[in-house]
């Protein structure tokens, strides 16, 4: 449904997309993951065709987003990350009104906005204006909005942003229903729980760049199967575990970094009685533990040298 072949959106000289390619199959859940600031929103804009590619190529159900805006933009539905509502209208009325924009009227119309307002929960507030609206309702709004004319692909950039944890919680669960519905989606997003849970495959990127792309299986692979054990002894001891531990099951590496001894394992819980029992037998205190298994966070760090959720500016 979507194929991206090296594009390029550059702001004079500086490159916010930089020759990245991934394709999105039909009824795919796709997630665009990255910090803020690593070229997503410029992405999304750009194949929804609100900003001209500088180079590359990229196609939405065929149609070439350079040369073919129009097929384009009838096939798409894009919520963008800042609320798109006329805060003096209700509920309802912002529904007709994009619904009439894109050539809907009549009992189809009613239909379809009676079908969205269930869909967002917002049916007992329909007449309510939005102006009184919380923000987790505002963004329920906005997301339906993007779907008044039944697109056949749907970008969501950055929809929970400034949200209450009960009210990103619904989101979410409107988002796995479109997902299960056979809706194409792009989900843009600096939360990696939200990727991890939600989507089908996904891409990061980092600083305009595609630095990984799979499912979530084939990107922890990337980082590896092994489990990190840290613990912090008293300095005496460290020599003394760092030689004992090479004899223990599982064992693969073993070195001191901060301060604390950290053992590389094939599975951090099959090592802890060995360690329980060398503690015990030293005498020695557990004064902090940690077991870190692969995941999305490691690959990114690996990959880029920081946390997802640095601001990047």
């Amino acid at each position: 449904m979507i194929k991206v072949q090296n594009l390029v959106k550059k702001y004079g000289s500086h490159r916010a997309v930089d020759s990245i390619s991934f394709e999105v199959g039909k009824g795919e859940l796709f997630g665009l993951l990255g910090p803020n600031g690593a070229g997503k929103t410029t992405t999304i804009s750009t194949l929804a065709t609100l900003l001209p590619p500088d180079g590359g190529k990229a196609s939405i159900g065929g149609h070439d987003v350079a040369s073919s805006p129009g097929q384009v933009r009838r096939l798409l539905g894009v919520v963008p990350q800042e609320i798109a509502l006329y805060t003096d209208l209700n509920a309802r009325d912002n529904l007709r009104f994009w619904g009439e924009l894109y050539g809907l009227g009549g009992k189809s119309l009613d239909m379809r906005v009676g079908e969205l307002l269930e869909l967002s929960a917002l049916g007992e507030h329909a007449t309510q204006k939005v102006s009184t609206f919380s923000g987790g309702m505002k963004r329920r709004l906005n997301l339906v909005v993007g779907l008044i004319h039944s697109p056949e692909v749907l970008f969501l950039d950055e929809p929970t942003v400034g949200i209450d944890a009960q009210a990103r919680t619904r989101i979410l669960d409107m988002i796995r229903q479109l997902g299960e519905s056979g809706l194409t989606v792009i989900y843009t997003t600096h939360y990696l729980e939200e990727a991890e849970q939600l989507c089908d495959r996904i891409g990061v990127i980092d600083q305009g760049q595609m630095v990984a792309l799979g499912d979530k299986e084939e990107l922890i692979a990337q980082v590896g199967d092994n489990d990190f054990v840290r613990l912090q002894v008293a300095a005496a001891q460290q020599d003394n575990l760092l030689m004992v531990c090479k004899d223990w099951l599982g064992f693969q590496s073993v070195c001191v970094k901060r301060g604390k001894v950290e053992i590389e394992t094939q599975d951090g819980a099959r090592l802890l009685p060995q360690l329980q029992a060398w503690l015990k037998e030293q005498n020695q205190p557990l004064e902090q533990l940690e077991i870190e298994r692969p995941n999305l966070e490691t690959l990114y760090l690996n990959l880029t040298g920081r946390g997802l959720r640095e601001q990047v500016k």
